[in-house]
């Protein structure tokens, strides 16, 4: 269920403890629910490995949700700006876009 998946982000990302910081432009992008580009990546913890689960933050240090790498630290420094690096699980905005349709 979507519930079980979140959690299990949740999870794997506490025992990576790997970060990802947004540039901000590209922070509402990921509120909206999409993924993040090599173009909107400000930072990533070091060591981080493909698909290990991540923290989200804003330049700022504010959590904003949890990703999934799509790429290691090491391929982030020479992939193109267009490439996903963080595959979008879940965010802060996710209660203001699922609000209307709560009972």
């Amino acid at each position: 269920s979507a519930g079980t998946d979140k959690y299990e982000a949740v999870v794997s990302t506490q025992s990576t403890g790997q970060k990802v910081w947004l540039k901000p432009g590209a922070e509402q992008q990921f509120l909206y629910g999409n993924n993040v580009t090599k173009a909107g990546l400000g930072r990533i913890s070091a060591g981080t490995d493909k698909y290990d689960g991540v923290i989200v933050y804003n330049m700022n240090d504010l959590p904003l949700g949890f990703g999934v790498s799509a790429k290691s630290t090491a391929e982030c420094k020479t992939i193109d700006p267009n490439a996903i690096v963080v595959f979008h699980q879940a965010d802060i905005g996710e209660y203001l876009r699922a609000e209307s349709t709560m009972s």
